[in-house]
């Protein structure tokens, strides 16, 4: 199967200027995540889709290839992802260069590893699904059948829409949230069915050291917690 690592990176973070470039213990952010890709044997070939002219200077200098500049209203803070990986596929579609699926990569989830990439696309193609995403199991406390929404009235109910609870905590199913470490999407759904998930979605469960997301300096300070435990 032919699949497109995809490492997308746009400029302009307000939470954390510059964060994909930013130097997280002596790398920048994006490297970690090119490292983790170079690790792989699954990926059929990596690309950056970057409108940023120093978040592309990085990459080239770690061997990443950038095809392409991204367009500006892709790189919008409410330009849609699906949108970005659309327009990588097309690229190439121009140059008759066909790829079966694309594995997202993205750099604020860093912690991820070339053997866990490979994991998931051997999961993805075992299992037939139009796509797969990471994730981790929702902890009792949030669970949706524990929690509740208010009504029009001001009163609570069920985010379930259940009319009773479920008392026992053994009883619970396991649920899951995505932890945005990789997505893996066919192509045809991306394209035809305009989807990042299809109507199959196959999962895998992301190691818990693995999950950070940074969005706010307070990941960015746990982020450093983590690299700072390793090295102890």
């Amino acid at each position: 199967m032919q699949i497109l690592g995809l490492i997308p990176a746009r400029g302009g973070s307000k939470s954390i200027p510059k964060k994909n470039i930013k130097i997280l213990k002596g790398k920048p952010l994006i490297q970690y995540t090119v490292e983790a890709a170079n690790d792989s044997k699954k990926l059929t070939r990596l690309i950056l889709s970057s409108d940023d002219e120093a978040i592309i200077k990085v990459a080239k200098q770690l061997k990443v290839d950038v095809p392409f500049v991204r367009p500006k209203h892709l790189a919008e803070d409410s330009s849609p992802t699906l949108g970005v990986i659309q327009h990588a596929l097309k690229f190439y579609e121009e140059q008759h260069i066909h790829f079966d699926a694309v594995c997202l990569l993205q750099v604020t989830s860093p912690f991820k590893t070339g053997a866990f990439i490979d994991k998931a696309i051997d999961k993805f193609v075992e299992s037939g699904c139009d796509a797969l995403v990471s994730v981790q199991e929702v902890p009792n406390e949030y669970n949706p059948h524990w929690t509740f929404k208010e009504t029009m009235d001001g009163h609570l109910e069920l985010v379930t829409g259940e009319e009773s609870i479920i008392s026992r905590r053994q009883d619970l199913p396991k649920v899951y949230h995505r932890d945005g470490l990789i997505y893996i999407t066919k192509t045809n759904v991306l394209l035809e069915q305009n989807s990042l998930y299809g109507s199959k979605l196959a999962y895998i469960k992301s190691p818990l050291d693995h999950t950070i997301n940074i969005d706010t300096m307070d990941d960015w300070e746990r982020a450093e917690a983590f690299l700072n435990s390793k090295n102890t």
